[in-house]
């Protein structure tokens, strides 16, 4: 798996404009193959911060997002509501497992056998 994530900065007063435009690409990027989230969400702290979440099965499937025609639309649009800065990163995830334990503890540890 392999999980998109980061923040991008646009001018404030457009932020909320910047992702209601955006949100047709997000529909469409979600109907691809692989893809499990795609959120793209204003913080609510920061003005002109916009979350980045994205979650795909494999590398080949973000491949063909990226080849996609929704991915430069994506970015275009919301180049076009002063860009100030984007920090995004892509992480591959080898395990994952339940925040809880069996008794319903929050762990930071991983608790669970690796297969």
């Amino acid at each position: 798996m392999i999980i998109i994530t980061g923040t991008v900065d646009v001018d404030p007063e457009r932020r909320d404009e910047a992702l209601a435009a955006a949100e047709p690409h997000m529909r469409a990027t979600r109907t691809l193959e692989g893809c499990l989230d795609y959120v793209w969400s204003g913080d609510p702290l920061v003005p002109g911060r916009i979350y980045v979440y994205e979650r795909w099965t494999s590398r080949e499937n973000l491949e063909h997002h990226f080849a996609s025609p929704h991915y430069p639309a994506m970015r275009d649009t919301i180049s076009g509501f002063g860009l100030r800065g984007l920090d995004v990163c892509k992480h591959r995830i080898t395990l994952s497992e339940p925040v809880y334990d069996p008794q319903g503890q929050p762990r930071a540890d991983f608790f669970t056998a690796e297969d």
